[in-house]
């Protein structure tokens, strides 16, 4: 690529993203549209529970299961490592 097709693409680039920011303004999200109908806001204590805690929680539950689901079979080791070394030559 040479650098006259470069520059045009960081035009380019650089244009879009600028025009992306120029029309999503955060000024837009003042004007209420119709049957806008927002609740109330959460606490503190509701937001870090839904989005740190219940994920957290989530990830334990399912780990917890897929472990459990892993032990409940019955090991069946047909590897090298239960294989005994030792030498049995009587003299």
């Amino acid at each position: 690529m040479d650098k006259k097709n470069a520059l045009r693409a960081g035009a380019l680039a650089a244009g879009t993203t600028l025009m992306m920011l120029l029309m999503s303004s955060p000024a837009l999200a003042l004007t209420r549209d119709d049957g806008d109908d927002p609740g109330t806001g959460l606490s503190v204590i509701e937001t870090l529970g839904l989005y740190v805690v219940a994920p957290i929680a989530l990830f334990v539950v399912i780990a917890a299961l897929v472990m459990i689901g892993d032990k409940s079979h019955k090991k069946k080791d047909t590897t090298s490592s239960n294989i005994s070394t030792r030498a049995e030559a009587k003299a």
